[in-house]
């Protein structure tokens, strides 16, 4: 047992939050630290720092997703641009690394690579004398995820294990877990009682689009799109914490009431995502790594739209190849690709076998497992 676990997170998206909650919840149910505290490195900054980190990584997922690919390939370059990129950070951090001295956790999990950057250059000067974990919540580990001083790696597959062995680092410190989820995800809900539950037909095809945690990207024109099909379905669309995206899409409801054949629900914040998956069959939008991880445990076929380029582009290229995902380039050919996927049940039954294979809904569990075998 541990006695104080750090876990620290940074607010630029949900998922890294999302994954830093999954691991919290594990240790807990675990029983596995005295004292577990889970903090975003981010309100440990200048607020010019934040809003570079969040607002802004936000604003451009909605209007430059093109710059923010091209800053993704820029900076994937393996061991350069450390000492500028940690001289800057250590500029905007310093409440942060206060935060550490004070603490004293005796194990840090980091599920961005800010902190664990700043965490690793502490240790190397011999400031901080404390245990590092890292895990990398994407299927594909980019260079800011590398790290010179550190306990151990965890990673979603075997292939980005094979890439950071290939990059300097000992392949005994890697273990490959899946991305952390919450536990909740690896319970087995039927589906007929989560449709009754939240309202929806027990005989309709239910699709779930999902705008993330910060309800991002062009989904009212992708709603717009899943009103052509031709099968009786049901659409399911969360938006986060959006109120604005929330009263777009509660704007075509009637449209859908019209036409009868697709029916639409609008559902803002939620908590119960495991139960909207577990109702669902499909899931329809972009392929951050969380919101694919909680699809695969509950073995859903994702339908990839519009993905954000650089992480989820790559975390696309893994879904194709396991043939667990169709992708749509061009939202007016959205309905007519789903309706052919669902004319053809033996290909989509294998899809969705191939998602609960490729699952690992169990990653925050085995995450801690590892932990305490470090501790010893």
């Amino acid at each position: 047992m541990f006695n104080r676990l750090l876990i620290l997170s940074a607010s630029a998206g949900a998922g890294h939050i999302r994954a830093a909650q999954a691991i919290e919840r594990a240790i807990k149910d675990a029983n596995a630290a005295r004292e577990v505290r889970h903090v975003d490195t981010l309100e440990y900054t200048n607020k010019l720092f934040k809003h570079l980190y969040s607002k802004a990584y936000i604003d451009m997922v909605n209007k430059t997703p093109e710059l923010l690919g091209w800053l993704y390939d820029k900076l994937d370059k393996p061991w350069q641009g450390e000492r500028q990129r940690l001289m800057w950070s250590k500029l905007n951090t310093r409440p942060f690394v206060k935060l550490l001295h004070e603490y004293q956790p005796d194990m840090i999990v980091c599920t961005h690579f800010l902190p664990a950057e700043i965490i690793s250059w502490l240790k190397a000067k011999e400031k901080l004398d404390t245990k590092q974990a890292i895990v990398v919540t994407d299927m594909d580990v980019h260079a800011m995820w590398l790290c010179r001083h550190f306990e151990h790696y965890f990673v979603a597959l075997g292939e980005t294990k094979v890439h950071l062995s290939k990059l300097g680092i000992a392949a005994e410190r890697i273990t490959v877990t899946g991305i952390p989820i919450d536990p909740l995800f690896a319970q087995t809900k039927d589906k007929a009682a989560m449709r009754r539950k939240h309202g929806l037909d027990e005989d309709r095809t239910t699709i779930l689009v999902s705008a993330g945690g910060f309800g991002v990207g062009p989904i009212e024109h992708l709603v717009q799109s899943l009103l052509e099909l031709e099968h009786r379905a049901q659409v399911v669309a969360i938006c986060g914490k959006s109120k604005e995206l929330k009263a777009r899409l509660e704007k075509i409801v009637p449209k859908a009431d019209a036409q009868r054949n697709v029916q639409l629900l609008v559902i803002g914040f939620t908590t119960e995502m495991d139960e909207y998956m577990s109702a669902a069959d499909l899931i329809v939008g972009k392929p951050g790594g969380l919101t694919t991880s909680e699809a695969l445990a509950k073995g859903l076929v994702f339908v990839i739209v519009n993905p954000i380029p650089g992480q989820e582009e790559r975390n696309s290229d893994h879904l194709l190849e396991q043939g667990i995902a169709i992708r749509c380039n061009n939202l007016p050919t959205l309905a007519y690709k789903i309706d052919a996927l669902l004319d053809d049940q033996p290909r989509f039954a294998r899809m969705q076998a191939n998602a609960r294979a490729f699952g690992r809904p169990h990653a925050a569990r085995d995450i801690v497992t590892k932990l305490l075998e470090l501790r010893a």
